[in-house]
């Protein structure tokens, strides 16, 4: 089943990040395959390993010209401590009205622990060169998710 949101455009927010700046979608973004992952908190267990592994290959990605952001609800300083105990080297985005999770069907219902929340689900989406939602992957697993993605730019950039 095809994804609503696939070929759409990625709809134009701005959202603060670490980099010091805010970061307008789509347009700070265009021209060059970028890759959002929406994941749900800062400093958890999956959150950490799947942040790291993004970390420990963001040398493939920028390889092959393709930009990485974590996108969560957290705040600024919740990021910046993230980044600085994990040495992260890549931007984390904030989203704490969650316009763009709401956009992209990431936040809603959650379950852990058989408790039901609002909050973010595990979710990835490449955006092409031109700001269209060329490939998107939901409830991905935070250890494998990062190979899966890596070649999916790597095909489509031809790179």
């Amino acid at each position: 089943m095809s994804d609503p949101v696939l070929g759409t455009p990625l709809p134009a927010v701005s959202l603060e990040s670490t980099e010091g700046k805010n970061v307008k979608l789509p347009e700070d973004i265009s021209g060059a395959w970028t890759l959002l992952y929406f994941y749900p908190k800062d400093d958890t267990p999956g959150c950490t390993k799947q942040a790291c592994s993004y970390r420990d290959n963001i040398g493939a990605f920028t390889k092959i010209g393709a930009k990485v952001y974590g996108v969560s609800l957290d705040n600024l300083t919740s990021h910046g401590d993230f980044i600085q105990k994990y040495s992260l080297n890549f931007p984390l985005l904030s989203d704490p009205d969650h316009k763009l999770s709401e956009a992209l069907g990431v936040y809603g219902d959650q379950e852990w622990r058989g408790k039901v929340f609002k909050g973010l689900s595990r979710d990835s989406f490449l955006i092409s060169p031109d700001g269209k939602i060329q490939k998107v992957w939901r409830k991905v697993d935070p250890v494998t998710t990062v190979e899966e993605t890596l070649q999916e730019i790597s095909k489509v950039s031809g790179k």
